[in-house]
């Protein structure tokens, strides 16, 4: 059906008062210092992240992205409160695979990780690498399974707690696998590392940045990668799906607003961490924790998330996991 004339030139108009009001509100941001919570202390590579990306778009946008570290409860304490800001783009959340599994672990949390956030950007992904002691007489992957089918809760396995990377690892292998070790909870990975390498426990899945140095020393075996294909920065050990066809676990990192988040304030944050993908300073610091930078639109990252709850969901349920 053909408009008349004047009311054509009503809508159209209409339409570029919108869409200026979008552009003029993404111009004028930010206007003031944005908050970047992460969920863990100081330090540890979720804080990492936040510091790095924060950083780079400090300079980028002209105004401070200040990191304000909210631990507890898995990160849980962290994603409620930008769960519950104010939707104006001053309060993002760094974001891990652990909200996709808190999701299931945590009963009543107050948030919901699909529901109540605007995806925004995702920043890297990698995978996890298992390791062992190298006075534990297990050099590859089928030796260790056949050696823990054979010594049934014998076999000690290390994790920074229940609902940690390395926890959701080693369940996912136990689930897949079958085998029967003894699960010893640490209090994060550090300790957990200690405890490894001074061989009070004997096998561990480590993030690479907890465990690439020891590997290179020596101080550390590595079997295998939790990733579904290679690593480039550990090119000689194989996949765990070498062994275990299908298994694939990695973390990806990320940024999330609050729902209801202006469109166009998210679509610029989005612009500005993929251009910060392809500076080489960035992507340097990414290698260095044996991760890969992930350039996704909003909506590529929104289905990443949704995709990553669902998996990690029934192999929560399937090991009748629970948060402690």
């Amino acid at each position: 059906m053909m408009l008349p004339r004047r009311k054509f030139l009503y809508v159209a108009a209409v339409g570029a008062g919108f869409a200026g009001t979008r552009m003029a509100r993404a111009q004028s941001y930010p206007a003031r210092p944005v908050r970047i919570v992460s969920g863990f202390p100081p330090g540890g590579i979720n804080d990492t992240y936040a510091r790095l990306i924060g950083g780079w778009l400090s300079q980028h946008f002209g105004q401070q992205f200040i990191v304000e570290n909210q631990p507890g409860a898995g990160g849980n304490l962290a994603a409620e409160t930008v769960a519950h800001a104010t939707p104006d783009g001053y309060t993002l959340l760094l974001t891990t695979s652990g909200e996709a599994w808190n999701a299931t672990l945590y009963d009543n949390l107050n948030y919901n990780i699909v529901r109540d956030f605007a995806p925004v950007a995702a920043i890297s992904r990698g995978p996890g690498v298992l390791v062992v002691n190298p006075s534990f007489a297990v050099n590859s992957v089928p030796e260790l399974i056949a050696d823990a089918k054979a010594n049934p809760g014998k076999i000690t396995v290390a994790s920074a707690g229940i609902g940690s990377v390395p926890y959701m690892y080693w369940e996912l292998f136990r689930t897949m696998s079958g085998v029967d070790m003894l699960h010893v909870p640490y209090r994060g990975g550090g300790p957990a590392v200690v405890d490894l390498l001074g061989g009070q426990v004997q096998v561990y899945f480590g993030t690479f940045a907890s465990s690439i140095a020891h590997i290179k020393a020596g101080r550390l075996r590595a079997l295998a990668v939790t990733s579904a294909t290679r690593a480039p920065v550990l090119p000689d050990i194989p996949a765990l799906a070498d062994f275990l066809a299908g298994y694939d676990a990695s973390v990806y990192v990320g940024v999330l607003a609050p729902r209801n988040t202006p469109v166009a304030i998210v679509d610029a944050l989005n612009a500005a961490i993929n251009l910060a993908l392809t500076d080489s300073l960035i992507t340097q610091r990414i290698a260095d924790f044996g991760d890969a930078p992930l350039s996704l639109s909003t909506s590529e990252f929104a289905k990443l998330v949704v995709d990553e709850t669902e998996k990690w969901r029934k192999v929560i349920r399937a090991a009748n996991i629970r948060a402690e």
